[in-house]
């Protein structure tokens, strides 16, 4: 089997992303996580280019897979052992090192201002010294697909320069990322047959026509044995290849399954959602749902049709088992399900009920009623759990809130700054017993956290007996959303909570009034909870 050499470059590529902005230390936890999952590099920054990556490097963890810093080749003027750039990405004193440099004349005539020889000599000079201080070299052939269309000869010329000069690897760059998935496979094939060996060829792709994995397992079909990618396809502009797509596709899919081999191991590839979704959790963002293998909908069956197959054979319709990459198949309801989604996600609930039930098709005809008012169960699955329940009789009754109150009020803190602050009261009964709480939402530097956040917090703040089950709760996102228009409008609000145990689930609530769909939502959230954790009614 071919030997298949992953790079990674989420750390440097991945943080040109609009919005994204990594410290050293979450820098340092991507790392480790990439290194568990078995890449054979990672790109860790661009050193002296900014002091996040430059602190990175000064405390990087050690990992077996080969750290690489990222600069570019030296400037035209003096020599590559006095440029101060080339001399920090050295100074970090990396196993390897990637520097970019043009291949497209061009770029070389108009970015750079200088001729097409000095540009090779640059190149030279640059590999060879890296490569004379015991650095593995790679060269990042930029615009590399463009160049070649202009002048094919001078874009190969480049990358053998970078070989003859020491380069273990020289790696096309689509740095555009507007070629097509069969331009990168007829270039690719040219260049290998122009005598630069595939075993020291990479691929590196952007997803501006959404064809970047595709780009890259054409690179890889015509011989190149290394891909650079980023965790979830970040990248500048639309993305990087995401290695959380072509990794699962390489050890799973034919033909790559049984010719080529990776430093992936099979127990890894089951902790592809954990490390996908830990990600976006760095970066304070929603997981994407429809990423494949790793998104909350990649095993998602929501049309009955296909649900009635999913519970006679999911291989009727999944190319993979979901578990393989450490996904979960989820058969959600909506307005399209039928009895095959209601019956397997009641069982999923715990729920067994017979096809004769009179109450699934009503609970069917409540779904479908209810989602035209504009709830959405199929990315609530908590919700539409309660709602089941109480339809069959079998929803506990643990606690009522008899009425809330929210105020926002604008004022001036100590400092002389005016802020808004909220404040919410909640009766509720438990028990027979009539208790009253409050909360007002403001932060330790006087900011406001919103009506919702004093909501939460006056409502979990005392239920008396199920406290100690509040208090092991924590709500982790909040997404809002208008449906209908005019006076029809509605607002439509899902909640997703955690608790202390591992368990995830989410709630929705509708209301003309945004705060009062959040507390329908709140409600849910608690009730699930407290159902989830046996919790009898008094």
């Amino acid at each position: 089997m071919d030997r298949l050499y992953l790079y990674d470059t989420t750390l440097r590529d991945g943080q040109q992303t609009q919005g994204v902005q990594f410290s050293a230390a979450e820098k340092a936890e991507i790392a480790r996580m990439l290194d568990d999952l078995g890449v054979d590099y990672i790109e860790g920054g661009w050193p002296g280019a900014n002091p996040t990556d430059s602190d990175f490097f000064a405390a990087a963890p050690q990992t077996f897979a080969t750290m690489t810093a990222f600069g570019m080749t030296k400037r035209a003027g003096r020599s590559a052992e006095n440029d101060d750039v080339l001399a920090a990405v050295l100074n970090a004193g990396t196993r390897a090192v990637c520097l970019v440099g043009k291949t497209h004349p061009f770029h070389v005539r108009e970015a750079l201002g200088i001729s097409l020889d000095d540009n090779l000599a640059n190149i030279r000079a640059s590999i060879a010294h890296v490569t004379a201080l015991g650095r593995e070299a790679l060269f990042d052939a930029e615009h590399f697909f463009d160049g070649y269309a202009d002048d094919p000869d001078y874009a190969v010329l480049c990358l053998r320069t970078a070989l003859e000069a020491g380069a273990r690897w020289v790696v096309l760059c689509d740095t555009n990322g507007g070629t097509l998935p069969a331009q990168i496979h007829a270039v690719t094939t040219a260049v290998i047959a122009a005598g630069i060996p595939g075993n020291h060829l990479g691929i590196h792709t952007h997803d501006d026509t959404g064809n970047a994995v595709a780009c890259t397992l054409a690179a890889v079909d015509a011989g190149a044995r290394q891909i650079q990618g980023t965790l979830n396809g970040l990248g500048e502009r639309c993305g990087n290849a995401s290695l959380t797509s072509l990794i699962p596709t390489l050890l799973l899919k034919e033909p790559y399954r049984s010719t080529l081999s990776t430093g992936i191991a099979p127990e890894a590839l089951g902790r592809m959602v954990r490390i996908s979704r830990r990600l976006d959790e760095i970066l304070n963002r929603p997981s994407a749902r429809g990423l494949p293998y790793v998104g909350a909908s990649a095993f998602a069956h929501k049309a009955g049709l296909h649900a009635s197959a999913i519970i006679k054979n999911p291989a009727t319709y999944e190319h993979i088992a979901p578990e393989s990459v450490g996904n979960e198949r989820i058969i959600p309801m909506s307005n399209q399900a039928g009895q095959s989604n209601l019956r397997a996600r009641l069982a999923e609930a715990g729920i067994e009920v017979s096809r004769e039930d009179p109450a699934l098709p009503r609970i069917l005809d409540l779904v479908k009623a209810r989602e035209d008012q504009g709830y959405a169960y199929d990315a609530a699955q908590a919700s539409f759990e309660l709602l089941a329940r109480s339809e069959l009789g079998l929803m506990p009754r643990f606690f009522e809130v008899e009425r809330y109150r929210v105020t926002i009020e604008r004022r001036m803190n100590a400092l002389g700054r005016r802020i808004s602050v909220s404040e919410a009261v909640v009766v509720a009964r438990i028990a027979g017993e009539r208790v009253i709480s409050a909360s007002e939402s403001m932060d330790e530097h006087g900011g406001d956290r919103g009506p919702v956040s004093a909501l939460w917090h006056a409502l979990g703040k005392d239920l008396g007996p199920y406290q100690a089950a509040v208090d092991g709760m924590r709500l982790t996102d909040f997404r809002v959303r208008i449906t209908g228009a005019g006076v029809d409008a509605v607002t439509r609000v899902t909640i997703d909570s955690a608790d202390d145990l591992g368990r995830h689930w989410s709630t929705v609530g509708v209301s003309p009034n945004l705060v009062d769909a959040s507390f329908e939502a709140l409600i849910d959230a608690i009730h699930w909870k407290l159902l989830r954790d046996g919790l009898a009614p008094l």
